[in-house]
């Protein structure tokens, strides 16, 4: 009853109230807090501030449910029609496989279903409280809307709550919006429909208090929090089925259909035509059935994707679901996160504006490595001794540290924009203890929201002491005195000042200012009355999250694939389309924000979705509907994400990849591939793999149903033409379930072919079997079965002893599949080449092993009397390979003629 109470709770937008709206509103007193009973009162009605379990289905229900599908179903025919045979041995290796899928997808949708529980462990454990007048700590979960809850840097914020007081508070709220700067926050409300990265005076569940200490109110708990609207979003998003499942269930309800109609057909004719005994007829009509139904696909399937897994593992790729593999391939939009993703998520510097000179700051992240240059030369301190007032300033007037770990990653103490400028200056050669030690810190003013700056005091000699402050551009500048006489300092006007400002925020970087002033000794505070003149402008400092370097060629590949890349962030929208400029994204296209996301129905989104590639400002919602869109309009999406605001949109593309290194569990697990090295460039890895893997599994498919339509047409001639049946069920088994098996499973082993990467994606609507592949298939049965046939009837008609005649057919539809895995390496390249004859040594081991299999199916005494086989003359084998030779160059001289075709189309148009 209290949850659904809770559930029904009409939202409120407390960004909206002010602090005694806020207090009137929750009914508080803004000192002494609520009393016990108070508290104990509002857990009654609105319950424990944690994220309720879903139900969820039970394990045997999700164990039954695997088998629920085309191919599984398939095997289940195929292990019937074996056991009716009596081939005990052949019906336990289908039953035992069709076992092993089932528990492989039964454990992997297990691990997806963790994604709310990866969720629910973000939350606080602990919180302080006022309560009955007192400072408390308590149980998280036991916090109630009106609670005073007081924070410190380094706590995780329990619930959501709305500013009462603050002192320099900043939060980092990147799970929420993906914004890797920390916020800085106020108490003033702010319009109803203002997106959540500008809904300063809130702290959200989850984020994480990077400095500064407050007091707030608990507005929301457990299921109501922007956490829990996440969490419940997530439980709705239904996923969908991978292109190659939806190709491979189709192709399997055709081919299942076209095997009961042609047995159907077949028993008919026999029986109404020929006047075959019924029985005889229905063995017959089994023989056709175990022949049309190929037994090794799923197998194979499985094991290609498994080792496509195993690939992609190597090069930093995880994948958690088995089909994501092949998905992958098919991929024709990835939608990617900003901040961690195509950028560092460390903060850099990169430009330092002072006013002569802009220099360039080179290296990345907060190892102190790099250079400084002017207009691309590397400069000396000594030549430019501004450099060092500068660094210095941003050394002293800062709270962080950096720190090396043993494995030479260095990490920041404090604020990410902080440990920047500490970073610059090490780049300077200067050291930060020893500046700290030299001049230490006698009083400062700690960075607050409402000044937007921070100032320190230092004793430099026994005669002067100096003030240093940073904070914002224009906040700083109207503290300094800058001329405005062209005639008297042109370098210092400031229309300079301004035109480079504009130009490095146009770039994307975000700008702090520093400046000095020179007091005297004497002075031992510094107070805001020493901040309204005096100072002198250093430099304006441009800081930004860089792209990693290797996203740009990344993105060309995507591009060059046929794969359009957008990205989604809650970031600023000129910062969005800096960064997406800078590596290729949105070039000459208009930005989509969140608001105007919100102001389209989905029909309008859909409209224009295609045509933008950056989208700032994105709630977790907007890229929820943006996914949905693109898939409307026919596209495949990967969403790549690292933040809990991501987990939704995650969840519902067809592929989402999470980051392994700096991305929330959250997202982990509602993830399909996790990236352990967070790189952009390593989807374009996977895509590739992807594309081989779909590739493999056709070629597959191109080989093994020429065998299984051979068989049929001779099964069915043999029928038709009232012959004795060239093969037995037994003996259709053998090659199905042994030889094909042993042969295709090579194909699994191939690399992608070289233009991979040059093709467009292909169409998700594009049956598994096009007209091509039909007349392919068509082509190679038909002469299978004229090569088996045929030596079936000459062997007959010479004399030859039925089981003679038998084991010739049988060999020769196995020697075919040995030539003709050769040909199926490449689809439509010739293989008539070093590479292509030998260039896959798992091909030439399985042809090895089959000819083993094959030899022993017709010489080995034990093999002979349970399939009836016999032994072959050297005359009689070689008749087998000129039949496999034969088939061979026939499937060469079709690649050529379709060559020489495309190349006359090509050269006509």
């Amino acid at each position: 009853m209290n949850e659904q109470k809770t559930r029904n709770r009409q939202t409120v937008n407390w960004h909206s109230f002010n602090v005694d709206n806020t207090i009137e509103q929750l009914q508080i007193d803004r000192n002494d807090g609520l009393s016990s009973q108070e508290v104990e009162n509002r857990l009654k009605k609105f319950g424990n501030n944690r994220l309720p379990r879903p139900r969820g289905r039970s394990a045997w229900v999700r164990f039954l449910l695997q088998f629920h599908n085309v191919l599984i179903y398939v095997m289940l025919i195929a292990a019937g029609i074996t056991g009716m045979l009596g081939d005990w041995v052949d019906t336990g290796v289908l039953l035992a496989a069709i076992f092993i899928n089932a528990v492989i997808g039964f454990v992997q949708e297990g691990k997806a279903e963790q994604a709310l529980d990866a969720i629910r462990s973000m939350l606080s454990l602990h919180s302080t409280v006022i309560r009955n007048g007192s400072r408390i700590e308590i149980e998280a979960e036991k916090l109630v809307p009106g609670d005073l809850v007081m924070l410190v840097s380094g706590d995780k914020v329990p619930a959501d709550l709305r500013l009462l007081t603050s002192k320099g508070l900043r939060v980092n709220e990147a799970i929420l919006t993906g914004e890797s700067q920390a916020v800085e926050k106020t108490l003033e409300p702010v319009s109803p429909d203002a997106p959540l990265g500008d809904r300063l005076c809130m702290l959200y569940s989850g984020t994480l208090v990077v400095s500064g200490q407050a007091t707030a109110i608990v507005v929301e708990t457990g299921i109501h929090t922007e956490l829990g609207r996440i969490s419940a979003m997530l439980a709705q998003v239904q996923t969908g089925t991978t292109p190659l499942i939806r190709q491979i269930t189709k192709f399997g309800h055709w081919l299942a259909l076209v095997i009961v109609l042609l047995s159907g057909a077949t028993y008919a004719t026999g029986v109404l035509w020929h006047h075959h005994a019924p029985k005889e007829m229905f063995m017959m009509v089994v023989a056709l059935a175990a022949s049309a139904i190929p037994e090794g696909l799923p197998a194979i399937m499985t094991i290609t994707l498994a080792l496509g897994v195993r690939r992609m593992a190597k090069r930093n790729a995880i994948i958690r679901q088995l089909p994501a593999v092949e998905t992958l391939g098919s991929v024709t939009v990835i939608c990617s996160d900003k901040t961690g993703t195509l950028t560092r998520n460390e903060m850099t510097v990169q430009r330092i504006i002072t006013a002569t000179h802009v220099f360039g700051v080179s290296g990345v992240g907060y190892a102190p490595e790099g250079k400084v240059d002017l207009g691309g030369v590397q400069v000396a301190l000594n030549e430019y001794p501004e450099l060092s007032d500068i660094a210095r300033a941003l050394v002293l007037c800062n709270d962080a540290q950096l720190r090396k770990h043993s494995d030479g990653t260095w990490q920041v103490i404090g604020d990410p924009t902080e440990g920047a400028l500490l970073a610059f200056a090490a780049k300077l050669g200067l050291d930060a203890e020893l500046e700290r030690s030299v001049m230490p810190l006698t009083d400062a003013i700690p960075f607050e929201s409402e000044h937007r700056l921070m100032a320190t005091l230092h004793h430099q000699t026994e005669d002067k002491s100096i003030i240093y402050v940073k904070g914002a551009p224009e906040r700083i500048r109207a503290m300094c005195h800058i001329p405005s006489d062209i005639n008297e300092t042109p370098h210092h006007s400031p229309n300079d000042w301004e035109s480079k400002a504009k130009e490095a925020a146009s770039s994307g970087l975000r700008l702090l200012a520093v400046a000095v002033k020179v007091v005297d000794s004497t002075q031992h505070e510094v107070n805001f009355s020493d901040l309204n003149s005096g100072f002198t402008l250093l430099a304006l400092v441009g800081i930004i999250d860089p792209p990693r370097d290797e996203v740009i060629m990344a993105v060309a590949v995507c591009n060059a694939a046929g794969i359009k890349v957008k990205m989604i962030t809650g970031d600023h929208v000129e910062t969005a389309r800096a960064i997406g400029a800078s590596l290729g994204i949105g070039l000459h296209k208009h930005a989509l924000t969140g608001a105007e996301i919100e102001a389209m129905d989905d029909d309008q989104l859909q409209e224009v979705v295609l045509d933008v590639d950056v989208f700032a400002r994105a709630s977790p919602e907007h890229k929820l509907r943006l996914v949905q869109a693109l898939q409307n309009t026919g596209q495949i999406v990967a969403m790549t994400g690292d933040g809990v605001n991501d987990a939704p949109a995650l969840k519902r593309a067809d592929v989402g990849v999470a980051m392994g290194l700096k991305g929330t569990e959250a997202a982990k697990e509602a993830s399909d591939m996790v990236l352990a090295d967070d790189n952009f460039a390593t989807i374009g890895n996977a895509v590739r793999e992807g594309r081989g893997i779909y590739d493999n599994i056709r070629k597959f498919i191109l080989f093994t149903l020429p065998t299984n339509g051979g068989e049929a047409l001779v099964v069915i001639a043999a029928i038709l033409f009232q012959l004795t049946l060239p093969m037995t069920p037994a003996q259709i088994l053998w090659i199905n379930m042994v030889t094909s098996s042993t042969l295709g499973l090579a194909l699994a082993f191939e690399s992608p072919e070289f233009d991979v990467m040059r093709r467009q994606p292909r169409d998700p609507r594009e049956p598994l079997l096009s007209w091509f592949f039909a007349w392919r298939v068509l082509m190679v049965s038909i002469l299978m079965m004229a090569g088996s046939l045929g030596l079936f009837l000459w062997e007959i008609d010479r004399g030859s002893s039925l089981e003679t005649a038998r084991t010739m057919a049988v060999s020769a539809i196995v020697g075919a599949e040995m030539f003709y895995l050769i040909n199926s390496r490449y689809i439509y390249k010739s293989v008539l080449s070093l590479e292509g004859l030998f260039g896959n040594r798992y091909a030439l081991i399985a042809i090895a092993a089959c000819a083993v299999l094959q030899l022993a199916y017709t010489h080995a005494s034990p093999l002979q009397a349970l399939f009836n086989s016999t032994d072959l003359s050297y005359d009689e084998w070689l008749k087998v390979l000129l039949v496999g030779m034969t088939i061979f160059l026939f499937a060469e001289l079709e690649k050529v003629t379709l060559y020489l075709f495309r190349l006359w189309r090509k050269t006509a148009h």
